[in-house]
């Protein structure tokens, strides 16, 4: 399909208050559909649907799709073109206010090309519903796919990394130039892997407790891993200095040098 044609054969334009880049690229679809690595008995939710390129294929692929697409005017074109798909359930709705009452409660792949402005806060939205889902695939901008796969010493590792790396396998899939969209956005993209891990790689006594501890070590990244603690007043200075030296680590280091393990054994000691 080619996306410009289709666009004024319907007499619509891309909307940018609603982020969309329609991505025409084949192989970029190839990469996604074959890391998704679908089977008929598999259940998927697509997080904007577009022209239902990905959609399509998804339906002939999968056993169960669920799509949302926000623009109703697109909506009402897949409702149309997409009517013969009976494994295909469109919904005109936000991701952010989906229930997910058409989906099971576990094993559910998700396929995601989301707006740019709004990345970050969906996939934390996705994060909160983790354990329902088995896989999630994501175009995503290129400096936050980065951000999110990121390891510890260096300078793109931060709270977000912390974040998605405690609960998946993150890998980037395939970096997806500008030119591959319609429109062209003005930054390039990348299509990342989060394989759900069964468990965390860490133990921690209260989750919401630790991510709260790694942001306030981020918070003010130039400063060493003790003052930005002390500056959140996550806990009282003397506490903290007893807990880097239980834990072993060395209180000048900065929260991006710390893994996962290092960041889950302070959060431990400071709990107890």
């Amino acid at each position: 399909m080619r996306i410009k044609t289709e666009l004024a054969r319907l007499d619509l334009k891309a909307r940018k208050s609603l982020g969309q880049n329609f991505l025409h690229d084949e192989a970029a679809l190839e990469s996604i559909l074959h890391a998704a690595d679908l089977r008929q008995d598999d259940s998927v939710l697509e997080i904007g649907a577009g022209l239902g390129i990905m959609t399509d294929r998804l339906a002939m692929a999968a056993g169960q799709v669920v799509a949302l697409e926000l623009d109703p005017h697109l909506y009402a074109y897949l409702k149309e073109r997409l009517k013969d798909r009976k494994n295909l359930h469109l919904l005109n709705q936000d991701i952010l206010k989906y229930e997910g009452r058409e989906l099971p409660e576990t094993g559910v792949k998700v396929i995601a090309n989301l707006p740019y402005y709004i990345s970050t806060p969906i996939l934390m939205h996705l994060i909160e519903k983790i354990r329902r889902f088995s896989l999630i695939l994501v175009m995503l901008q290129k400096e936050v796919a980065e951000r999110i796969t990121a390891g510890p010493g260096t300078k793109k590792y931060g709270s977000l990394s912390v974040a998605i790396q405690y609960h998946t396998e993150a890998e980037i899939v395939i970096p997806v130039p500008r030119t591959a969209f319609h429109p062209v956005p003005a930054v390039d993209s990348a299509v990342v892997k989060l394989t759900v891990r069964k468990e965390p790689p860490v133990t921690v006594p209260d989750e919401d407790a630790f991510f709260r501890f790694v942001r306030a070590a981020f918070a003010q990244r130039r400063k060493t891993l003790r003052n930005s603690l002390i500056g959140s007043g996550i806990s009282p200075p003397a506490q903290l200095d007893q807990a880097f030296r239980t834990a072993g680590i060395d209180s000048n280091r900065r929260a991006e040098t710390l893994s996962i393990e290092e960041f889950a054994r302070l959060a431990r000691i400071l709990h107890e």
